[in-house]
């Protein structure tokens, strides 16, 4: 079965082009079953980019999802139109009554700054504190996943002379690791970020088990023992242009703009780049919503039920 999003949302016409399995409100009226309630939280600026993006790896479940948009502030974006945001988008204040068997925290472009310098750091630990109580798995993706390690365990977050940016080979690290089922020995993933967390860092904290690494890249995705955070530093849901149109704007900024690594036929910019992560990453968002989500979750969802799934829950 399909994701189910808002009839207008302007993602429901590209989605249906790219043969992506969607469905509008009104089709999924019809259907009588419980949908898996998800959140997505979505930082980026180009919000209507970054949901179809999220939205084309959530499509291929059997599972009916309804989606939900949140944002955590009403200030004015550059980059998104205001009628998008107050048709599709509810503030955080107004949906945190509620719970949700998944969540998603997308990235920022915040990596240069310290967290106390981060406007919204505040309401930010507010959410993640709220997800503690009121959803059944999040995944915390690239910033978002180093603000969480951060807030809830005192993980510190280190930064690169060079941005990271570029196509790295993984390996899943646990053979019977449910979100990894099905992944390929080696399987490459886009990153695009200046931070990292050391994988020691990650070891130290007994909660928290690595399941996937590159030797380029580093840690690239843990989550918790209790399957209640999942904690992902690169980009799966990357379009195959995406590094691409990020490229030409560091280039546009700074001529010492590296090329992302691994990414250009023959590192030839000219060349159009092939994607070559999306299988993987479509899989990892499908196991993510069965095993830690769909597999976990009450059915009757309320905190008390939640809090009974996860009742070994330190933070």
């Amino acid at each position: 079965m399909p994701i189910k999003i808002p009839d207008q949302l302007p993602a429901l016409s590209i989605l249906d082009n790219e043969n992506i399995f969607v469905m509008s409100e009104n089709r999924a009226a019809s259907q009588e079953i419980r949908p898996m309630q998800v959140a997505i939280l979505n930082l980026m600026p180009n919000k209507i980019e970054t949901e179809v993006q999220i939205l084309r790896m959530l499509s291929n479940t059997p599972l009916q999802i309804n989606i939900e948009f949140i944002r955590i502030h009403k200030n004015v974006s550059k980059n998104t139109p205001e009628e998008h945001l107050e048709n599709f988008y509810h503030l955080f204040d107004d949906i945190k009554h509620k719970q949700y068997d998944g969540l998603i925290i997308t990235g920022a472009p915040l990596a240069l700054l310290d967290y106390s310098q981060v406007k919204f750091w505040d309401k930010i630990c507010e959410v993640f504190d709220w997800a503690e109580k009121n959803v059944t798995s999040t995944m915390f993706s690239c910033w978002a996943a180093h603000a969480a390690l951060y807030h809830h365990y005192g993980l510190n977050r280190h930064l690169r002379k060079e941005k990271l940016s570029g196509v790295f080979k993984h390996k899943p690290l646990d053979d019977k690791e449910s979100l990894t089922r099905g992944f390929d020995e080696n399987f490459n993933v886009p990153h695009s970020r200046y931070g990292y967390i050391d994988k020691s860092d990650y070891e130290s904290i007994p909660q928290i088990q690595i399941l996937a690494e590159s030797a380029d890249a580093g840690v690239y995705l843990a989550a918790s023992k209790n399957k209640q955070q999942v904690y992902l530093t690169g980009h799966p849901e990357y379009d195959a242009s995406t590094l691409h149109e990020e490229y030409l704007r560091d280039s546009n900024k700074s001529a010492d703009t590296a090329l992302p690594k691994n990414y250009y036929q023959d590192d030839d910019a000219s060349k159009s780049p092939v994607g070559s992560w999306r299988s993987h990453g479509s899989l990892l968002y499908t196991n993510w919503l069965n095993y830690y989500v769909y597999q976990m979750t009450p059915y009757q969802l309320d905190a008390s039920n939640i809090r009974a799934i996860h009742p070994d829950t330190v933070i």
